[in-house]
């Protein structure tokens, strides 16, 4: 068997207990009992899915040996019952006749009782074989899920399947993974439905928040209640709860918490009460026209985030979604809030909720301190009697309404739009006075950029003025020094050209010196050329004793140089 659950059995007969909370007694349903903060349930009515007693008779369990093993066991309590057999006498063979393979069974019609052929084969028809008041029927597969046949039934289901069965007697049960063969004598088992438990059709959401509750499906068996009319009724119905889901289940003032997996309701005295998830949701609640202290309509819009956490609670006093419950408390102390307030106190406050509860020096927000102070706990204290976890609370719109609202609107609408003028004055100012600091520092920034531009021209002009100076005193220094080292380099050339001519003593080289001298002049001035001398007697005089002296002066440092 599966780890599916059926709901089954008669109503619990346990007295009816009281349970003290917060000061109130409050009745608790008889089939739960609170231990702590948490719910032990001590239910009669959840148990295993399971196979119909074993006292039925010719109803076999179908085991790990198979189909062929319980029609045999079937067969064996017929011949016990001294009923007929099921089980064809009928021997195969190889040659000629119907053929069974092997995974087959063979279906006989014998005078309207059923007969198998179990053992594959051939067998031959009439007159080879006894064929008096049979008829031949076909093949089924030993694996089919349902056989049924002249009153016989077979049923196999496999892991994810539940077959769903009437008894002659039109008792319902259900049968997952196994199977059974049973011969019916007086009426017939007859299959309702073979269910994919995995894949229910009908799925079940929240249709406040949109989440997805479980799938269910119900079974329906035809009934024929009078000769002309026949009804549906509902025998079975399947429950696939997903995982952080629960549902209730509800036998007379009984209630039952059934938890996450694959359950079918067979019970008819037990209904399904509502479908629940544990997880956290959120919504968006408008509320109903609360008056101010003024007589000042309002509407507000609220978010709410809760998580349900005890669904017995909840389904106990009457609810069938959180959200129904906190709506209406919601609506009650948000109305006795609002009731202690003026609408001046509320229209300057646009939203509330955690985000602008720290700041209490605002004097315009006694909403947000009722709200801080008394909503939220008031709220949460509600909450929890129910079952339930209150995560968030703020009041995210409002709404005002009547004459009065609409007069005030006006004010405060041109209050707001005076501010918003004055806003948009000082802005432009602003703005403006941004722009002018924005064009002197521009006219700064260019100016300064200026200066340093012409420092950094002048300075150019500077540099350039002190290095062409040094190039100058450089150049000069240069060629002064080139023509006294040139002046000494011509004047120590004539000292050594006058001490080599002194150095001459002989008068044959003397002689050959001026003869070269003459060869010079000729080859300088042309052969052509005329000397005439431009000096008198008594001058030419003057120069040779002048030579002369110059000679004699050069001899006598001659000897003085080398003495």
């Amino acid at each position: 068997m599966d780890d599916g659950r059926t709901v089954i059995g008669e109503s619990s007969s346990a007295p009816q207990g009281k349970v003290e909370e917060k000061g109130k007694q409050r009745p608790v349903p008889r089939n739960f009992k609170l231990a702590g903060n948490k719910q032990e349930i001590s239910s009669d009515f959840m148990q295993p899915m399971h196979m119909p007693e074993e006292n039925r008779p010719f109803f076999v369990n179908i085991g790990r040996s198979g189909v062929i093993a319980a029609l045999e066991e079937l067969d064996k309590q017929l011949q016990e019952a001294q009923l007929p057999r099921v089980l064809s006498k009928k021997v195969p063979t190889d040659w000629t006749g119907k053929e069974i393979a092997p995974g087959q069974l063979g279906l006989i019609n014998h005078g309207g009782t059923p007969k198998v052929l179990t053992r594959p084969g051939r067998y031959p028809g009439f007159p080879l074989r006894n064929w008096w008041a049979r008829s031949w029927c076909g093949t089924k597969g030993l694996s089919d899920t349902v056989i049924e046949f002249q009153g016989l039934t077979v049923v196999q289901v496999s892991q994810n399947q539940a077959a769903v069965v009437s008894d002659p007697q039109n008792q319902v049960f259900v049968v997952t993974n196994s199977g059974f063969v049973a011969y019916a004598m007086e009426g017939t088992y007859d299959v309702l439905s073979i269910v994919d438990q995995t894949h229910l059709p009908t799925i079940l959401k929240d249709k406040l928040t949109g989440v997805t509750l479980g799938w269910t499906h119900e079974v329906k068996m035809r009934s024929k209640v009078s000769s002309r009319e026949e009804k549906e009724y509902v025998v079975a119905t399947f429950l696939n709860i997903p995982a952080n889901n629960c549902a209730i289940l509800q036998r007379e003032d009984d209630l039952e918490l059934l938890g996450a997996g694959q359950s079918v309701i067979t019970n008819p005295s037990v209904t399904l009460r509502g479908l629940y998830t544990l997880g956290e949701n959120q919504v968006e609640m408008p509320t109903k026209d609360i008056f101010t202290r003024d007589q000042v309509p309002v509407s507000l819009t609220i978010y709410l985030k809760w998580q349900l956490t005890e669904p017995l609670k909840l389904a106990h006093h009457g609810y069938s979604t959180p959200y129904e419950a906190l709506r209406d408390k919601t609506q009650s102390i948000l109305t006795q809030i609002v009731a202690h307030l003026d609408y001046s106190s509320m229209v300057k406050q646009r939203s509330l909720g955690p985000d602008n509860m720290d700041d209490g020096t605002d004097p315009s927000s006694p909403f947000l301190d009722a709200l801080r102070t008394r909503a939220m706990d008031d709220m949460h204290d509600a909450a929890l009697e129910y079952g339930i976890i209150l995560k968030d609370l703020a009041v995210i719109d409002r709404q005002f309404k009547g004459e009065i609202a609409s007069t005030m609107d006006k004010l405060t609408t041109r209050a707001l739009q005076a501010q918003v003028e004055a806003a948009n004055v000082d802005r432009e100012n602003s703005n403006k006075v941004k722009q002018e600091e924005g064009a002197l520092a521009v006219t700064q920034i260019k100016a300064q950029a200026a200066n340093t531009q012409a420092d950094a021209e002048a300075y150019r002009v500077i540099a350039a003025a002190k290095a062409q100076a040094q190039r100058i005193k450089i150049e000069a220094e240069a060629q002064a020094e080139a023509t006294r080292m040139q002046a000494e380099a011509e004047a120590e050339a004539v000292r050594i050209k006058a001490k080599a001519d002194e150095l001459v003593v002989d008068g044959f080289a003397r002689e050959m010196e001026l003869r070269r001298l003459e060869v010079a002049r000729v080859r300088a001035y042309g052969s052509k050329t005329v000397f005439v001398p431009t000096e008198s007697t008594g001058a030419q005089m003057g120069n040779a004793l002048a030579l002369g002296m110059a000679a004699t002066m050069g001899a006598e440092n001659g000897r003085a140089v080398k003495g």
